[in-house]
């Protein structure tokens, strides 16, 4: 595989009243808010637009969290870049035509759902620094 080849997705970890937004895909999996980079858009920028697409919310965004790699398929690698994300307005959330739904969750809940390593060790590096008011 070659670095060309290799995608890029921009997800945003995001809390609702002490609750993790999730998303469930095709695959029946929970994953973070976000998809790939537009061209010449900044991965903040991606980040924020993904949320307000996905979930209807507007979000701003505290730090970056953490990155890593993510084998979707043994030819398939997507590099993964999350940011810790703090709603602006209390909106309930909605869920895009992308996925088959939206949870909230609260963080004991987080570890026994069906969900990459990735998206669980993000949520953690949350829990530990979370987004600045």
């Amino acid at each position: 595989m070659t670095a060309a080849a290799l995608a890029v997705s921009i997800k945003g970890v995001i809390a609702i009243d002490g609750r993790f937004c999730l998303l469930r895909n095709a695959r029946d999996e929970w994953e973070l808010p976000g998809g790939r980079l537009e061209n010449d858009e900044e991965p903040a920028a991606a980040c924020l637009r993904e949320i307000a697409e996905e979930l209807g919310l507007t979000a701003a965004i505290s730090h970056i969290l953490d990155s890593w790699r993510y084998r979707v398929l043994p030819e398939r690698h997507v590099l993964i870049v999350t940011y810790a994300c703090r709603p602006l307005v209390s909106v309930r959330p909605r869920t895009s035509d992308e996925h088959i739904a939206y949870g909230l969750f609260a963080p004991a809940e987080i570890e026994a759902l069906a969900m990459p390593a990735g998206y669980k060790a993000s949520i953690r590096r949350y829990l530990a620094a979370p987004p600045s008011a």
